[in-house]
Order: C-alpha cells, then sequence, then structure tokens
C-alpha cells in the first residue's frame, strides 16, 4: 500500500486517538443556554433558543474544536473515512428535526422530548467507532432520563430535560477524557 493510503483498520485506530471533546462540548453549552432560557424566559421564547442552540451545535463545534486542539476544519490533516462517518451523524441528527417538528406544532412542549431524545441517537454509532461504550452510556441514560423527566415534569419540562442532558454531557465528557488513548 502506497503511503498515502491507510487501511480503514487504521483510519479507525487514528479517529479513535483523537480527543473527542470538542462535540460534546459544544452540545454541553447548547443545552445550557436551553435551560438557562427556560429559567429565565416563557417557553414561546425558549422553543426558539432550543431550536438554535441544537441546530448551531455542529458549528460550535467546529469553533471549539479549534480551543482542544481537535480543528475540524485542518485542511493539513489527511481524510479520515471515520471523520466523515461521524459528520453523517450529526447531518442524521439534524434530519430528525423533521420528526421534531409535526410533534411541536401539535404540543410544543414536546420539543425538549423529541430533540432531547432524536439529537442524542448519534452517540450510537460512535461506541462502535472508538470501541468504547461512552456512546451507548450517552444515548441510553439521555434517552431514559428525558422520558422519565417528561413524564414527571410537564410544567418544567423545558428546564429539567435540558439540565438532564448538561448532566449526561459532563459525564460522557469526564469519560471521553480518561479514556485510554492508544498513540
Amino acid at each position: 500500500m502506497s503511503g498515502n493510503q491507510r487501511t480503514l483498520e487504521e483510519q479507525k485506530e487514528e479517529f479513535k486517538s483523537n480527543k473527542l471533546l470538542a462535540s460534546p462540548i459544544a452540545g454541553l453549552i447548547a443545552w445550557l443556554i436551553v435551560a438557562i432560557s427556560g429559567i429565565f424566559f416563557p417557553d414561546n421564547i425558549t422553543v426558539w433558543v432550543l431550536f438554535i442552540a441544537t441546530g448551531s451545535i455542529v458549528y460550535l463545534s467546529m469553533g471549539v474544536s479549534k480551543l482542544t486542539g481537535e480543528d475540524y476544519l485542518d485542511k493539513r490533516k489527511p481524510k479520515n473515512t471515520f471523520d466523515n462517518l461521524f459528520f453523517l451523524t450529526v447531518a442524521q441528527a439534524i434530519l430528525v428535526y423533521s420528526i421534531a417538528i409535526p410533534f411541536f406544532i401539535v404540543d410544543y412542549t414536546s420539543l425538549p422530548l423529541t430533540v432531547g431524545i432524536l439529537t442524542g441517537l448519534m452517540w450510537v454509532p460512535l461506541t462502535w467507532i472508538i470501541d468504547h461504550w461512552v456512546g451507548l452510556f450517552h444515548s441510553i441514560v439521555r434517552t431514559i432520563l428525558v422520558l422519565i423527566l417528561w413524564y414527571l415534569f410537564p410544567s418544567d419540562r423545558f428546564v429539567v430535560i435540558p439540565i438532564a442532558i448538561i448532566i449526561v454531557y459532563i459525564v460522557s465528557i469526564i469519560i471521553l477524557k480518561n479514556r485510554k488513548i492508544k498513540t
């Protein structure tokens, strides 16, 4: 194999060696903004904050990636198939708004439930990509918490659900930061 071509296994190992912190930090920031809005503003404002903040996670993560040293936009890095796969999971998360929006129109309080669960599903393939359980942990715990809190706190859905998601992000970031990375 020539010097420029790497096997899929080599590319997977290369991807796994990344910190993988920029996107979860961006998600944490976005949901923190939603929680703050839920605390201080009425729901009719917070729904727009939720749409904008969660829809901006990918762009925010690009900026955060420069601070974490991951620099998603660095053109000098060799192409990696798993970077492409990761960005496809981001596209998948964005496409789930096609489910969230019709439910939002029927019941605006469904928004933290649908966006909270559906956008968290992008963590599932991460478990396979990096051979680590953090992706399943994040998706499963997030889904269970969001669902339970949606039923338990109907009048506070725009506060308690974002706070739960923030907590899951914090735990996931700690797990990612402490995972053993082969170098």
